[in-house]
C-alpha cells in the first residue's frame, strides 16, 4: 500500500472511522480490548437474591446462574439529548443505549452533529421481545402526547430514527430484524447505502439488552447454551455459551473520503455479505455449511481478495462441538484447501452470546486486532476438540495471544455471525493505509484547546479524561488534538480553553484547579467587548493564530460567542484522533409503575 493520500483507494472501501462499545466487564472498547489481550472472562456468575425470576426456576438442578451483565442496562443521560425524565423512562433500555453509543461513535470519530450538513444513515440491530419485556406500549394518560407523537419510545422499530431525531441528524433510518446476525446484517446495509451515494456517513450497529437482568438460563442437552456457564469455542468439552448484554455502534465512510477528510481510520471494510439458509436448512436455527460458505467466500470476492490473505478468522463459535464443526466445515470450503494460515478465535469465550449484537463484540475484536497488529488469545481453550481436524484445515486456533505477522503482507480479518433462522453473515475487514508524511509539528508555535459541557461538574470530569488521555498516549500531536477538540466536539453551555505551546502545557493547564494563566473557563472569564471582532455567518473570524489573538478568541468563546474554528485551522495540517468522549452523568430510569 502507498502512503500518498492522493492515491485511487477501491470504490468499494469503507473506513471505520469511529467505533463506540459497551460489554460485560468492559464500558469502552479500550476496556474491552484490555479484557481480550489479558485473556479475561466478564460473564458473571449470580448469587440466587440477584436473579429476577420465578424461584422455581432458580432451584432447578439445570439452572445456571451466570450472566454477562451490562453495568449501565438501567441507566441514561437524557440532559445531553434535550429528553425529559418522562420520556426517558418509557425509551426501551435498547432505544437509551444505541442513543448513547451512536453519539459516542460520531465523537469518536471527531464529528460534531451540529456542523453536520451531510445525510447520515443510522442502522441499527436490536430485539424486539425486549420492549414486549420492559413494558407494554404506554399510553396518552399515563405518560402524554410526547412518548406517543413525538418518538414511539418504546418501539423497536423507531430506534435508529431516534437516534437521528436527537442527535439533530437526518438521513436514512433502519432498523433491522436479523436476530443474532443483526449487527453485521446493518453494517452491511450501511455499505451498501454509502457505496451507492444514498448517506454520506453512516453508523451502523446493534444493542442488547436482556430483560430480566441479570438472569441465568436452563440447561438442555445439545442445545447452545453452556452446562456450567463457560463457553468454550472448539474445546472437546465445550458445552454451548453463556448469555450477555452489550451495544457496539461503528461510524462508517467510504475510505477515498474518509482519507481526504483527514479522518482516523481504525480498519476498512472491504467486502461483506449475508444470505439464509432457507428451505436447505438440516434443521432449523442451525448453521447450513453450503450455504454458509457461501456467504464468506462471497464476502472474499466482494472485497476482491484471496482466501490466502486473510490471517484472522473471527469465528461465531458458540463452543458447542456440533455447531462449531459446522462452522469450521463451512469456513474450510470457503477458504480452500491451503493449510495452517489463518488465525482462528472465538470472542464468546470472554463476553457471552450478545445476541444482536454478538457478531458487533467480534467485529470490534477483529478492528482492534487490525489497528494493534495483535491477534488475542481464545480463552477457556484448553483441549482442542479433535473432531474439527484443525490440521486438514485452513486455520489454527489462537490458543495464546501473539503479535500479527502475516505472511501475505497484509492484515485482513473475516468475521462470521449466525443467526437462529437461517440468517449468515460476514464482514471482511483490513487495516488501514498507512497515512500520509507529513512535516514534524511546528513546536512553540500556539494552539486553542477547548472543551464544554452542560455543567461544570461534567466539564471537571472532561477535563480530568482528557489529562489522562494524553499522559497515556505520548505520540499524539497537539495541532491534531486542537483540530479535533475544535470541529469535533458539541459546544454547550460551561466552556473551557486554553492557549497552549506544547502537550506539556496543555497537561498542565488541565490540570490546574484554578482558571489562570493559559486556561480560562465560563465561570471565571474575562470580559471581551463583542464589537471588536470581525464576523461571518459562522461567528467570530480570527483575527490571527498568535498567542493574544489566541486569547482573545479563548475568552471571548468561552463567554458563549460563536467562534468560526473552520477558519481558525484554514491551511493547517491536523487529522482527527480518538480523543474521549462526553462524560454522560447516567441515572437509572425504570418503568415500575404506570
Amino acid at each position: 500500500m502507498t502512503d500518498s493520500p492522493e492515491q485511487e483507494y477501491d470504490p468499494g472501501d469503507v473506513a471505520i472511522i469511529g467505533m463506540s462499545l459497551r460489554a460485560p466487564g468492559a464500558r469502552t472498547k479500550e476496556q474491552f480490548w484490555d479484557i481480550l489481550v489479558n485473556g479475561r472472562e466478564t460473564v458473571s456468575f449470580l448469587a440466587k437474591e440477584d436473579i429476577h425470576v420465578d424461584e422455581t426456576l432458580i432451584h432447578s438442578p439445570f439452572y445456571v446462574r451466570a450472566c454477562g451483565v451490562l453495568d449501565t442496562y438501567d441507566k441514561f443521560d437524557p440532559s445531553v439529548f434535550g429528553i425529559s425524565d418522562r420520556m426517558a423512562a418509557a425509551m426501551t433500555p435498547e432505544n437509551r443505549l444505541f442513543l448513547e453509543s451512536a453519539w459516542e461513535s460520531l465523537e469518536d470519530g471527531g464529528y460534531d452533529p451540529d456542523r453536520l450538513k451531510a445525510e447520515i444513515g443510522m442502522y441499527g440491530a436490536n430485539n424486539p421481545q425486549t420492549a414486549a419485556l420492559y413494558s407494554s406500549p404506554p399510553d396518552r394518560v399515563s405518560v402524554g402526547p410526547e412518548a406517543i407523537e413525538a418518538s414511539l419510545a418504546w418501539s423497536p422499530d423507531t430506534m435508529t430514527s431516534n437516534a437521528l431525531y436527537y442527535m439533530g441528524l437526518t438521513g436514512e433510518a433502519v432498523t433491522v430484524a436479523a436476530v443474532c446476525a443483526g449487527f453485521h446484517y446493518s453494517v452491511h446495509l450501511a455499505c451498501q447505502s454509502l457505496l451507492l451515494g444514498q448517506s454520506d456517513m453512516a453508523i451502523a450497529g446493534g444493542s442488547m439488552v436482556r430483560l430480566p437482568h441479570p438472569r441465568g438460563h436452563l440447561w438442555e442437552e445439545n442445545r447452545i447454551l453452556s452446562k456450567d456457564g463457560h463457553c468454550r469455542p472448539f474445546d472437546a468439552n465445550g458445552t454451548g455459551t453463556a448469555l450477555s448484554s452489550g451495544v457496539v455502534t461503528v461510524l462508517l465512510k467510504p475510505l477515498g473520503q474518509a482519507v481526504a477528510d483527514r479522518d482516523h481510520v481504525y480498519a476498512v471494510v472491504r467486502g461483506s455479505a449475508v444470505n439464509n439458509n432457507g428451505v436447505s436448512a438440516m434443521a432449523y436455527g442451525l448453521a447450513q455449511p453450503e450455504r454458509l460458505s457461501a456467504c464468506i467466500a462471497a464476502a472474499m470476492e466482494v472485497g476482491g481478495v484471496t482466501p490466502d490473505t486473510v490471517s484472522m478468522y473471527e469465528a461465531n463459535g458458540l463452543g458447542l462441538p456440533m455447531t462449531d464443526e459446522l462452522e469450521v466445515h463451512a469456513a474450510t470450503m470457503a477458504f480452500g484447501k491451503q493449510t495452517a494460515t489463518t488465525s482462528i478465535g472465538g470472542v464468546k469465550g470472554n463476553v457471552g452470546h450478545g445476541g444482536v449484537v454478538s457478531g458487533g463484540f467480534g467485529a470490534i475484536k477483529a478492528a482492534l486486532a487490525l489497528y494493534h497488529k495483535t491477534l488475542p488469545a481464545t480463552i477457556n481453550l484448553t483441549e482442542v476438540n479433535q473432531d474439527l481436524d484443525f490440521p486438514s484445515t485452513p486455520f489454527v486456533p489462537q490458543i495464546e495471544g501473539a503479535a500479527w505477522e502475516p505472511e501475505a503482507g497484509i492484515r485482513r480479518a473475516g468475521i462470521t455471525s449466525i443467526g437462529g433462522g437461517g440468517y449468515n453473515a460476514h464482514l471482511l475487514l483490513e487495516e488501514a493505509p498507512a497515512p500520509a508524511e507529513r512535516a514534524p509539528e511546528e513546536a512553540g508555535r500556539p494552539r486553542l484547546a477547548t472543551l464544554s459541557a452542560l455543567d461544570d461538574d461534567a466539564l471537571g470530569r472532561q477535563r480530568t479524561r482528557l489529562k489522562e488521555w494524553l499522559e497515556a498516549n505520548p505520540g499524539l500531536r497537539l495541532d491534531d488534538v486542537c483540530f479535533t477538540l475544535n470541529l469535533g466536539r458539541k459546544v454547550m453551555a460551561r466552556r473551557w480553553a486554553a492557549v497552549v505551546r506544547s502537550r506539556e502545557e496543555l497537561i498542565a493547564a488541565l490540570s490546574d484547579d484554578a482558571a489562570r494563566g493559559a486556561a480560562t473557563t465560563t465561570a471565571a472569564a474575562p470580559r471581551t467587548d463583542p464589537g471588536a471582532f470581525s464576523r461571518n455567518d459562522s461567528g467570530i473570524v480570527p483575527a490571527g493564530r498568535d498567542h493574544e489573538a489566541l486569547s482573545d478568541l479563548a475568552a471571548a468563546w468561552v463567554t458563549g460567542q460563536q467562534v468560526d474554528f473552520d477558519a481558525l485551522h484554514l491551511g493547517e495540517a491536523g487529522r482527527r484522533v480518538p480523543l474521549p468522549t462526553y462524560p454522560f452523568q447516567p441515572r437509572r430510569f425504570w418503568r415500575t409503575d404506570w
